[in-house]
């Protein structure tokens, strides 16, 4: 069976694969770049934007360094990946992927509970 996976702070009902990019949008479109999902197995997924790419992680459960989303060979670093604190993060554009396919794995992510099989993504563990 698959997991359900509500969005921390939102609702405790559970959201369906086909609304979260639309949920993350919205999120975006008020102003929170960051959003957590958790399963009803207890696995934490954390979408991180700056409204133009975004860092994807998968953790087992609460202090698990997981595995992220890559996109290997871009270059350079982008910053404005403002936390739900205020705190504003940069990370290198390899460890982060455009938002678009980032709406599309945490989409496939809610929906099977695994990383799609042409994603690019790298075990932190």
């Amino acid at each position: 069976m698959i997991a359900s996976w509500v969005i921390n702070g939102v609702s405790p009902a559970p959201v369906s694969s086909g609304v979260v990019p639309e949920a993350l949008r919205s999120r975006i479109d008020s102003g929170q770049l960051e959003t957590w999902l958790t399963s009803s197995s207890g696995r934490l997924l954390a979408f991180v934007t700056n409204t133009e790419r975004a860092m994807v992680m998968l953790l087992e459960e609460e202090g698990d360094p997981g595995e992220h989303a890559v996109d290997p060979g871009a270059e350079g670093t982008s910053d404005g990946f403002v936390l739900c604190d205020g705190q504003e993060d940069e990370y290198p554009d390899e460890d982060t992927v455009p938002v678009g396919e980032a709406f599309g794995l945490v989409e496939h992510i809610v929906g099977t509970g695994s990383w799609p099989a042409d994603a690019r993504w790298v075990d932190d563990r």
